[in-house]
């Protein structure tokens, strides 16, 4: 790129920059409670108030503030939505109200505030985001600490652990931050004026989290994230304006690093400066350049290990591809304003003395940044044993190829000149180049293109069979032969090398979606670890081991190929890499003697395990990124994995509670009544038996019975139940005509139907079905209960059997009062139950439970239907697969 041309702004800056509609955010941001952020907020809302804007107080807490309390007045405040939780009334912020009022400007206070259950968002920052969504500007206010990447920090400083947090990237897309800063000493002077707290809250408040070293290192915290939040308003504002950096406003370094010895003291000297620097963001950049020769696996490992030392000590990493070294460093440091540019001076001489120096050439084309350069000696690498050249050592195959292509040129133009003396024999000979360079590559083309010209000048060009050149013209034949044959060799081999290099990207691309593809299908844990294992292992030609946390140790989950167990050593530095997060084992500087590398799995919210590799496999070329990108997509699989275990785990619990309750519900109340009835007819007899008539001994003696009969039922529901819910349910399938199943469960309810009627509709011909007898007859027994229950007196219950292709059908209909639409999809939900007392009471709402469990257990299916008729009545269908689908022309 022409450094004198206008750089054109950055399009995704642009994209994020013009997005309509959209809401602005401006944080009010302090370093503990108390230094003033509502305050602040209120007199920045009462100035806009009184310009003339529409200023909405949506929520603010004043914590008994008198002087924050005053500043309310004359605002509009919207009421709080009034939310039951665990027998308490919550007030909090009423997200629809604010939607349907949409002012201008909405005042929000406490970003990281957690919304009581029940609420459209469990956090306030989520509400501030579908305020933002909605084109309505918004100012809020956030304590440091509650910042999500700096809650072990503050931890670590201040003992108390925030429960309350907001992703960083939250605060990163801010429009605006108000830094309220004041000093540690008036802040404990205000604590001491009952400002911030009162009573024996201050005093405790001031002997533990507000100390005052506490404090100060909270405000450094704000201090600093506040600047970061402002360098990167200053990058978007440079990258939407498509202004060139580097704006010394605030320091960024770039560290460059090559595959020698000194890569290590480079990133050590990055991490130095950054210090040196205020902390200040740096990068460690290498530039990959297809047109070179690729690194030698030593070279690679160095490599390799600076950017991993680099992660290590808090930089960023990136790898840049392009053919001039110069202009892709140099265009880096512009998009990213980068004021410091480090590089090492190498010891060894430039193989070309005619080309400039990359140390030169930044300071002839760097505009705005400082360079470093780093002269100090690098560790020598040990020196490597000695031996003697063999074939094997040395990349004999392409050159030999080439001199064969060569050879049989020869053969080809000698054939051609004993036929035709003035044919273009270079041709030949350049098409020997040209084929040996896309087959063998760059420097084996030179090869041919050197031993081409040597033979075409030898045997081809007068005089014959000497070096020598006898014609003035046969000296520029030969010297455009040469270079053309050098050009070409040197263009098809480059062609080629850049087509590897791109074809390798392409197949690691590939492999890394595949991996992703089935490590994002897993479902269980296990099942991560394993496809983990196996990925690990086909990437890096080898074995690899994936050990998942398991109570309070590490245990071996998966491996590719199987393996049993693993030795103490290599225990004992899996364990290493997991309680510590850094890697372990061969190859590292803890416990070497280990046969494996082992690499946490660091997820997003914590580590999820542990990887295990051998160490022969990092060594090659671009294995070693490749192998942190897989272990960067397993570490998520397994938190995915494992997160979606814990919701199973919880929803279980919740629905376990819920049953819990319900059977406490059921005893305390469902099973007490008929044994309430039974006991006080049985008391009646007993005291007064002898005085009691005959008709009143009957009717006592007849409740009796009905209520222990419906004790019974109530017992073997809740049985029934505990049998489907266990997984306990054990089906016998047998053939079964239903329509005796049908007559046998009419004749159990028979007694119970008083004034109703059961009319039945059967054909003469019915296709028998597998089934369980009893547990069929069980079902129908609940449904025709539960019509007899909800139907009045006087009507009819029909029962229907049909069949169609593929399934016998059962129909049972009622005339009663019917279900409401909005009830019938969870009509078969366990204690369903409707309001309208009945014949029987309300009873335990278990029984069309129970009915759904049977039926899917024989593999048929249940539904409900109402009304069916005049507004009222309910139907309810049974579907049985029959085991031979009938052809239609038979029903």
């Amino acid at each position: 790129m022409n450094p004198d041309e206008p750089r054109r702004p950055d399009p995704d800056a642009l994209l994020a920059a013009t997005q309509s509609g959209r809401g602005r955010l401006k944080v009010f941001l302090g370093m503990s409670p108390g230094v003033g952020k509502t305050f602040e907020m209120l007199r920045a809302a009462r100035r806009r108030k009184a310009e003339g804007g529409d200023v909405v107080v949506g929520v603010v807490e004043t914590h008994g503030r008198r002087e924050t309390q005053a500043l309310l007045r004359g605002l509009e405040v919207m009421a709080r939505k009034p939310i039951d939780y665990r027998d308490r009334t919550l007030l909090e912020f009423d997200l629809d109200t604010a939607l349907a009022r949409r002012p201008a400007l909405l005042l929000v206070d406490e970003y990281a505030h957690s919304n009581a259950p029940g609420s459209r968002h469990s956090k306030r920052w989520q509400d501030v985001e579908e305020l933002l969504a909605a084109g309505i500007d918004v100012w809020t206010t956030l304590n440091v600490q509650h910042l999500e990447s700096l809650r072990e920090v503050v931890w670590k400083i201040t003992g108390v652990r925030q429960r309350e947090t907001v992703p960083d990237s939250a605060l990163s897309r801010a429009d605006e931050i108000e830094l309220i800063d004041i000093t540690p000493s008036e802040l404990r002077e205000r604590m001491a004026e009952g400002k911030v707290y009162v009573g024996d809250t201050a005093r405790l408040a001031a002997e533990r989290f507000f100390k005052p070293e506490n404090l100060t290192a909270l405000r450094e915290l704000a201090l600093r994230r506040a600047a970061q939040t402002v360098d990167d308003q200053l990058m978007g504002a440079m990258k939407r304006a498509g202004v060139e950096g580097p704006w010394a406003a605030g320091e960024r370094i770039l560290v460059l690093v090559a595959p020698d010895a000194s890569a290590g003291a480079l990133v050590r000297t990055g991490r130095r400066l950054s210090d040196m620097m205020m902390d200040a963001p740096w990068t460690v950049a290498h530039v990959e350049r297809p047109n070179a020769p690729a690194a030698p696996a030593a070279g690679q490992a160095r490599l390799n290990e600076a950017l991993k030392l680099a992660e290590q000590l808090g930089g960023a990493t990136v790898v840049l591809t392009g053919d001039d070294l110069v202009e892709s460093v140099l265009d880096f440091a512009r998009r990213n304003n980068v004021t410091q540019i480090v590089v090492g001076k190498s010891a060894r001489p430039r193989r070309n003395p005619l080309r400039r120096s990359l140390i030169r050439a930044l300071l002839d084309e760097a505009r705005g940044a400082a360079l470093h350069v780093v002269t100090e000696e690098a560790e020598a690498d040990p020196p490597a044993p000695r031996r003697r050249a063999s074939l094997a050592s040395w990349p004999w195959t392409g050159h030999l190829g080439a001199i064969g292509l060569v050879v049989v040129a020869a053969l080809l133009a000698n054939f051609t000149f004993s036929i035709a003396e003035t044919a273009n024999l270079a041709m030949i000979f350049m098409l020997s180049v040209l084929v040996s360079g896309l087959a063998f590559g760059l420097w084996p083309a030179l090869t041919a293109a050197a031993l081409s010209a040597f033979i075409y000048n030898f045997f081809f060009l007068e005089p014959r069979l000497t070096v020598r050149i006898g014609h003035p013209a046969d000296v520029l034949t030969f010297a455009v032969f040469f270079a053309v044959a050098v050009t070409t060799g040197w263009l098809t081999g480059r062609i080629r090398d850049q087509s590897r290099a791109v074809s390798q990207r392409a197949s690691a691309v590939s492999a890394l979606l595949a991996a992703s593809r089935r490590l994002s299908s897993a479902a269980k844990q296990d099942t991560a670890a394993q496809a983990l294992a196996e990925q690990l292992a086909a990437a890096t030609n080898g074995a690899a081991v994936v050990l998942t946390p398991e109570r309070e140790d590490i245990v071996l989950t998966a491996a590719s190929p199987p393996l049993e167990a693993l030795a103490a050593a290599d225990i004992a530095a899996a364990r290493w890499a997991w309680e510590r997060g850094e890697p372990a084992g061969a190859g590292t500087g803890t416990l070497p003697n280990a046969a494996w590398t082992f690499r946490p799995l660091q997820g997003v919210k914590a580590r999820a395990g542990v990887a295990g590799v051998e160490p022969k496999a990092l060594a090659v070329e671009d294995s070693e990124r490749f192998v942190a990108a897989l272990l960067d997509q397993g570490a998520l699989a397994l938190e995915r994995a494992e997160f979606a275990a814990q919701a199973a785990d919880a929803e279980a619990l919740r629905r376990t509670d819920r049953l819990r309750g319900a059977l406490l519900n059921s005893v305390s109340h469902d099973l007490r009544t008929p044994l309430s009835t039974v006991l006080g007819s049985v008391t009646t007899l007993i005291d007064y038996g002898k005085s009691l008539k005959p008709a009143v001994q009957r009717d006592l003696l007849q409740s009796i019975r009905e209520e222990a009969e419906r004790l019974n039922r109530y017992v073997g529901d809740l049985l029934d139940m505990t049998r489907i819910e266990g997984g306990a349910l054990v089906t016998r399938r047998e053939w079964v005509d239903i329509r005796d199943v049908l007559r046998a469960a009419v004749e159990r309810v028979k007694r119970r139907l008083d004034s109703r009627t059961v009319t039945r509709d059967f054909p003469a011909q019915l296709s028998m079905v597998k089934a369980d007898p009893s547990l069929l007859e069980q079902a129908l027994v609940n449904i025709l209960e539960n019509a007899v229950a909800y139907s009045p007196d006087g009507t009819a219950i029909e029962v229907a059997a049909y069949e169609d292709r593929g399934n016998v059908v059962i129909s049972i209909e009622d005339e009663g009062r019917g279900i409401p639409t909005e009830e019938l999809e969870r009509v078969f939900e366990k204690f369903r139950r409707m309001e309208e007392a009945t014949d029987r009471g309300k009873g335990a709402g278990l029984g069309l439970a129970i009915s759904k469990g049977f039926v899917e257990a024989m593999g048929g299916r249940i539904a409900a239907a109402s009304p069916i008729h005049d507004g009222r009545g309910t139907r309810i269908l049974i579907s049985l697969p029959k085991e031979t689908p009938m052809p239609g022309h038979m029903l």
